[in-house]
């Protein structure tokens, strides 16, 4: 297929374009700078110059496609505060790329994330009812959900759409996300942390499996499909600060609940969420196995600590 996946060099992005050209595809990549194209061009892919606020650009480049898969996000401003400005933007693309491939039955995948439900391991059932009031208001844990779901929704516009749920935790050599964010606490705080006893956990994937995962739901997912790019259900927090601790030689220490915001600042949030998750159901769909190294082991192997 000629796939047109916007994130291409992202985090994520990275690792989804050398899979699927890897896999005999032919990718064009969305390139807002310089440095993308250039990216993108080494990997051997081609190139649409454009932003997700350049919807013409999208849509052009999805109706001269076989099938989509939009990774990107305007996480600069996301974590500035807008998430809210962020979400929207993410939503209009979303939209633009419905539109340019209703009636075609061509594929169309986008990335979303792994819902956090308190004492519950989350399914591919789970979190289909977002709170599109709380989106509206700009909470960023309906924002993207409701977008998810306006993906699944194009099915009936006969779209072969899929939302492969990312968990938490998306690890490799090069990771900036929430585990370096952690390990740049401790190093500053000069203890290793968790919040209260440590026992809520969260799922993670190597990177390198979740872009398979978005491989084969472009070939094979069915319409409507909700996947979990999830190879660990969960692993308590606890554990994660331990392996911190043992690495940069620190004290593990629990953390107050009434203290965390202070000492793990905007991580707090996250860091106290339960968001373990199973992902049976897309094995069973998609024949999907994680082979990659688990989030302890690839913690020990220490480039996270370099």
């Amino acid at each position: 297929m000629r796939v047109f996946v916007t994130g291409a060099s992202g985090w994520i992005g990275s690792a989804v374009v050398p899979e699927l050209i890897g896999a005999g595809h032919q990718v064009v990549g969305l390139a807002r700078s310089d440095a993308s194209t250039e990216a993108l061009t080494a990997a051997g892919a081609g190139v649409v110059r454009g932003t997700l606020d350049d919807l013409d650009v999208l849509r052009r480049a999805a109706a001269d496609s076989d099938g989509v898969v939009h990774l990107a996000f305007k996480h600069d401003i996301a974590f500035s505060g807008d998430f809210k400005g962020a979400g929207e933007a993410d939503r209009r693309a979303v939209e633009v790329i419905g539109e340019a491939l209703a009636g075609s039955d061509r594929p169309f995948t986008i990335a979303s994330g792994t819902p956090a439900i308190p004492g519950h391991v989350a399914t591919e059932h789970d979190g289909h009812d977002a709170d599109r009031a709380a989106a509206a208001r700009g909470d960023a844990q309906h924002i993207r959900a409701v977008t998810a779901e306006l993906t699944v929704s194009l099915s009936a516009r006969g779209v072969r759409s899929s939302v492969v749920r990312l968990a938490p935790t998306n690890h490799g050599e090069g990771d900036n996300g929430f585990v370096p964010a952690l390990i740049g606490i401790a190093r500053g705080k000069g203890v290793s942390g968790y919040i209260g006893d440590g026992t809520n956990r969260w799922s993670a994937a190597h990177r390198l499996d979740s872009a398979r995962l978005f491989r084969l739901a472009l070939e094979k997912a069915p319409a409507g499909s909700t996947l979990h790019a999830v190879a660990e259900e969960g692993l308590p927090v606890r554990d994660l600060a331990e392996v911190v601790g043992r690495q940069l030689g620190l004290p593990v220490v629990s953390v107050p609940a009434a203290d965390a915001e202070a000492h793990f600042g905007w991580l707090a949030g996250p860091l106290a969420a339960n968001r373990a998750a199973s992902s049976v159901l897309t094995r069973e769909l998609l024949g999907w196995e994680p082979v990659q190294p688990g989030l302890v082991e690839d913690l020990e192997q220490g480039h996270y600590f370099k």
